[in-house]
């Protein structure tokens, strides 16, 4: 039994159908990376894990049990937390009173707190009284990382955390992985830079148009499988 699963799940917006019977599983202490170009699906994907948008309770599994249709607080309660797109901080707060907006709903104690998340990323510690709109992007997506472990998940959802950054700060971003896996977490990563995603994951679906549309390891996947079910192949 996987960690997480989704079957056959669907989405819509209105009249407009944005997923189409998408199936990925997630095992314990794994990296996967779902890959695609803009308008593929991957945010609404990730969207519909997380309970953002509601579906059937059996379109996605977690743990074993049908949590499709339950609303995003529960299902965070649950240990599955996002990183979202945008990053979302709330720019009245500052840096510290960010990070514990992730703690609200948190069932159970565990790994991270403010110490191991500032140790994680030590300069937050040095800004942790600023507001957390005032910092580089950079260190914005640091808080919005260290605000979903606050919630120590077991699940943790990343969207395109390495979006408008420059490589040297999403080498610092992605260095944290390891350490985050290490403390019991499970992750899914929505990534745009295929590079970046090979090298993180231990599994890849490429996503396009709403469909999966290639699955499989970094090291079973070749480059010209990936160019043509990320951009569709040549007639």
């Amino acid at each position: 039994m996987s960690l997480l699963e989704t079957h056959n799940l669907t989405a819509h917006y209105g009249d407009f159908q944005a997923l189409f019977g998408v199936d990925i599983t997630l095992e314990e202490a794994e990296t996967v990376a779902i890959i695609g170009a803009n308008g593929a699906g991957k945010t609404t994907l990730m969207r519909s894990i997380a309970g953002v948008l509601r579906n059937a309770a059996e379109a996605v599994t977690y743990d074993g049990r049908p949590v499709g249709a339950q609303p995003a607080d529960e299902i965070m309660a649950q240990g599955v937390a996002m990183v979202p797109e945008g990053r979302k901080l709330f720019p009245s707060l500052s840096v510290e009173e960010n990070l514990l907006i992730g703690t609200y709903g948190r069932k159970k104690s565990g790994h991270w707190t403010l110490n191991t998340v500032y140790d994680l990323f030590p300069i937050l510690r040095e800004r942790r009284n600023s507001p957390g709109t005032a910092l580089s992007g950079g260190q914005q997506q640091m808080v919005a990382i260290g605000r979903a472990l606050m919630s120590n998940p077991r699940v943790l959802l990343c969207d395109e955390i390495s979006l408008g950054l420059a490589p040297v700060v999403i080498k610092d971003i992605y260095a944290a992985v390891p350490a985050i896996k290490a403390a019991g977490a499970s992750l899914v990563v929505v990534e745009q830079d295929i590079a970046q995603a090979m090298a993180v994951a231990d599994r890849v679906y490429c996503m396009m148009e709403g469909r999966i549309t290639l699955s499989g390891t970094p090291e079973s996947l070749s480059r010209e499988a990936i160019h043509d079910a990320y951009f569709g192949a040549a007639a």
